[in-house]
């Protein structure tokens, strides 16, 4: 059991998840008519069966039905492919939910669309053969998985610490865990692992070798820019800290090679990511678009999620922890309708932004880390109840 004050806080976020699920019941919470793990109906349907595991209730056992449903209903008729946004990771919540006829119909899909070495412009986790291999792997076709990672292998460039690759149809290279080398990095470990490939780990490890050489943060820290020449520097930010294109993913792919390879480099790596996370500044508004975001893409819960690893694998305190989930308390709107979370947007009047009910930027990727972390709190390590398929489960 965990101590009397941690055990109130774990109490406090497991009410506001359950409040946040609530909100979710209402027409499903999902976008009008998007199917996807990123902001749509996959994504708040696996969010509602982790509430259901952890609270037992029967309204979010019912709502997960009627989701199951209208996912499978919609499959047949989704043209993308990729992890987050089209079928492979429909495929993963269908899956993860026991509908394997309509999860094997949606594989088949995406299978049928491979031009032969991808599925369009993109060529990273997001959108492209990194995400469709992951959720491939997650969903049990380790063959589709093996196919969309292997162009990698001919396709990467050699750089002075390693390799990377072109990813979009400009010339910037991004360098991160969504939209760059380490989401590449993270896919053809991940399956190669599976597959017993060794060709893939070994190009996965000259992808991570060319991004730590990109370090900028000196021997203590770990801070990459976000790509290479600059990718729309006018709306980027050069830096950022969160699991997207910051350290708080960069560590989450360093924790995956440290568990494949059993080099401590890997892990020492990801110390060094969670010490600049730790310095940054966030969760606080520092300065004009730092820090405008609750959710688990870019924002507070993506860096608990990483928090809630320590905890669990290196017995890490609950300090920092702690200080994320005060801060998304602060940050709640409570009402009879429920609990949910705006995100902030600087350059707009006025800058608090619509709910959104999805994984990446609302209330279903936040759902599942204060959950965790409520089980952390009560001394029970136990992971999520659907592993997401770019997240290393815990130990």
């Amino acid at each position: 059991m965990g101590r009397p004050d941690q055990l109130s806080r774990g109490v406090q976020a497991a009410r506001l998840a359950h409040g946040a699920a609530d909100w979710l019941l209402d027409g499903m919470g999902a976008d009008s008519g998007d199917a996807s793990l990123y902001q749509g109906l996959a994504g708040v349907v696996l969010a509602l069966h982790e509430a259901y595991q952890h609270f037992g209730d029967d309204r979010y056992r019912q709502a997960v039905t009627r989701g199951a449903d209208a996912l499978s209903a919609q499959v047949d008729g989704l043209e993308g492919c990729s992890l987050y946004f089209g079928l492979a990771g429909v495929a993963v919540a269908l899956r993860a939910l026991g509908r394997d006829a309509a999860a094997d119909r949606a594989l088949n899909r995406v299978r049928d669309r491979l031009d032969g070495q991808r599925w369009n412009e993109m060529f990273e986790l997001f959108m492209g053969n990194a995400g469709i291999g992951l959720g491939a792997l997650r969903a049990g076709d380790l063959d589709l998985a093996v196919t969309a990672v292997t162009p990698y292998l001919t396709t990467a460039d050699r750089t002075p610490c390693g390799v990377n690759w072109a990813v979009r149809p400009s010339p910037a290279r991004s360098h991160h865990i969504a939209h760059g080398t380490l989401g590449i990095v993270y896919a053809l470990a991940s399956v190669g692992a599976a597959a017993g490939r060794e060709d893939m780990i070994e190009m996965a490890l000259a992808g991570a070798a060319d991004v730590a050489g990109r370090n900028e943060a000196g021997p203590d820290g770990f801070l990459v820019p976000h790509s290479d020449p600059p990718h729309r520097p006018d709306l980027i930010e050069r830096y950022s800290y969160g699991w997207c294109n910051g350290p708080a993913g960069d560590a989450q792919v360093f924790r995956l090679l440290g568990r494949i390879t059993g080099d401590e480099a890997w892990t020492a790596l990801g110390e060094r990511c969670w010490r600049t996370v730790r310095e940054s500044g966030l969760p606080a508004r520092i300065r004009p678009g730092f820090w405008d975001n609750n959710a688990r893409c870019c924002g507070t819960a993506g860096v608990l999620a990483l928090a809630c690893d320590r905890i669990a694998e290196r017995g890490d305190d609950f300090g920092f922890s702690n200080v994320l989930v005060d801060d998304l308390t602060a940050r709640t709107t409570v009402d009879d309708k429920g609990v949910r979370w705006s995100n902030y947007e600087h350059r707009t009047t006025p800058g608090d932004l619509e709910p959104r009910a999805g994984w990446a930027m609302g209330n279903a990727g936040i759902i599942r880390e204060l959950l965790r972390y409520a089980r952390l709190s009560e001394g029970n390590a136990a992971g999520y109840a659907v592993p997401w398929p770019d997240h290393p489960a815990g130990l």
